[in-house]
């Protein structure tokens, strides 16, 4: 069975990776874990209160496929957990890792951005953290996938998805249909009353 493990902090962005664990878990059969600083219960900035089944600490990559890292605004404040070897051994082990949102600053911090192509929220967001990836940085709405990293600017949890999904080698009908489902939103347009 495929397992993921979502890292999640305090005023973590619940949107973010809803799509991919629910897809996950609903449509694929993965086994999808949460973990947080200690194990310790998590608001989300829309006031979700989640229990992970573990602390950081406890993850064991030998036993997982898909590391993410959900944004939030614990990743720039001194409060972070710093998961920075944690999310290098994994690239290194070729465990798919994924960040969107500021969940991608964690990945830069670890220097798994260095060489590949990527994306944010911004550049600017990134170059703050004076990695050496710079170069690579795709100015782009959507998730970009290289070398099984993916990652996303917090506007694209469906993209983020699919991206995912790909890497792993899910890239059925049934994909194609939910996602199909999603962009029929866009197509109609914004009504301004």
């Amino acid at each position: 069975m495929t397992c993921a493990i979502t890292v999640l902090t305090d005023n973590f962005s619940d949107w973010e990776t809803a799509l991919i664990n629910s897809t996950c878990r609903g449509y694929y059969g993965f086994d999808t874990r949460f973990a947080s600083p200690k194990g310790a219960s998590v608001m989300s900035s829309g006031g979700l209160l989640v229990t992970p089944q573990l602390s950081i600490d406890a993850i064991k990559l030998n036993d997982i496929d898909l590391l993410i890292v959900c944004g939030g605004t614990a990743w720039q404040s001194g409060q972070a957990p710093d998961i920075t070897a944690l999310v290098a051994e994994a690239h290194r082990k070729n465990i798919v890792v994924a960040g969107i949102c500021d969940g991608t600053r964690v990945l830069a911090q670890s220097g798994v951005l260095d060489n590949l192509r990527h994306t944010s929220n911004s550049a600017e967001n990134l170059s703050q953290l004076n990695y050496a990836g710079a170069a690579y940085y795709q100015d782009v709405p959507y998730a970009v996938a290289d070398q099984r990293v993916v990652t996303a600017p917090g506007t694209a949890p469906v993209s983020f998805m699919a991206e995912i999904l790909g890497v792993l080698g899910f890239n059925d009908d049934n994909l194609k249909a939910y996602l199909s489902m999603h962009a029929a939103e866009h197509s109609k347009p914004v009504s301004g009353s």
